[in-house]
Order: structure tokens, then sequence, then C-alpha cells
């Protein structure tokens, strides 16, 4: 493959024959527009008889529109932006799902990471900040569990916990961070 560079508008069957459109495997439209990318791909179906069109969708609602006029694929733009923004957030990101009334207390949730120290070990052995109850855990694949002292936590679980404020960032560290080399004995605990 070389390079080679076009000026012009690439909706344009002139600026399509020049670029090649005839000898072409697959056509990819990324324009920021829609419309332009929509007609660049008919086009080169109909006109070029190109056998595979990509389309990029700026409007995840036009997706279905692309598919029902022949567009073989599309890559939603905003799927793609999330996509890259959920592998920048930390993995073992503390979610609020609840303040309580008085009391200053949160329920919030705590993903447990592949390398966790408290991986594979069972809650009576983890020592919670003080004040903080496990109220329920998310398995993997969506199961709901009610905990116990030896409900044994595993990486993707969800733990869901009822904490004071000032306890979250101590609870984040207990959950998510990373085993030791070497394991010690005795309960998994972060003191402060």
């Amino acid at each position: 493959l070389g390079d080679i560079v076009l000026r012009g508008d690439g909706s344009e069957v002139a600026v399509m024959e020049k670029a090649g459109f005839n000898r072409a495997d697959m056509v990819v439209a990324v324009t920021g527009d829609d419309e332009d990318n929509l007609v660049i791909c008919q086009v080169a179906k109909v006109r070029f008889q190109t056998p595979r069109t990509i389309a990029l969708v700026n409007d995840p609602k036009n997706a279905e529109i692309f598919h029902r006029l022949g567009i073989d694929h599309t890559v939603n733009a905003t799927d793609a932006i999330l996509a890259q923004i959920e592998q920048e957030l930390p993995v073992h990101a503390l979610i609020h799902l609840l303040s309580m009334r008085g009391g200053g207390l949160e329920m919030v949730e705590v993903r447990i990471p592949s390398q966790a120290a408290v991986a594979g070990h069972r809650l009576k052995d983890i020592l919670l900040p003080q004040q903080s109850i496990v109220a329920l855990i998310i398995e993997e694949d969506g199961s709901p569990k009610s905990p116990d002292p030896d409900t044994v936590l595993h990486p993707g679980d969800k733990v869901v916990v009822v904490t004071r404020r000032e306890n979250e960032e101590l609870l984040r560290e207990v959950f998510s961070r990373p085993a030791p080399l070497s394991s010690p004995y005795g309960p998994l605990s972060l003191q402060r």
C-alpha cells in the first residue's frame, strides 16, 4: 500500500474515480458528516461495486438507517469515545450508589480487580474500616449474593458496602490494593 493524497469532495464521483474506487476492496468513510459518509458508501457500492463499505456514524440514531441502506459496517463515534473513556477510568473505581439521610452514610460499590489482595479471601479475613458493612456481592456473572463471613471474594465481583463518607478512600484501598508478592499470614487489612 502506498500513500495517496487527493484534494476534493469525497462524495463526488470524479474524486472517487481519481482515487481508484473502481479497484477498491473496501471503502471507509469517516467524515464528520453522517450524510456524506452514507453517500460515499452508497456510491461506492452502486457505481463502483465496492464489495465492502464501512461508515463512521456520528449520531447513533443513524446506525440502523445505514444498515438498512446497505452499508456493511458502521462505527459509532459515541461508542468509540465512551469505550476510550472507560479504558482510562481506574478499574477499582468506587461508585456512589446512594446517600443515606442523616448519619453521613453512603452505599458504595467497589469492583474487585484481578490482582487485588482480597481476591480469593473470605470476608471474615478482611479488616474493613469501622462502621462499614458489606451488604451485597454481585458476582462477575451478575448474580446477587447475600454475604456471610465465609463468602470468598473473586476478581470481577462487585462489593456493595454501607460506610461512612470519611471511610471511602480507605475502603477503596482495602478492596483494590494489589496482592503482595509473598502472602503474609493473618487478616488482610490496611492500617492507618
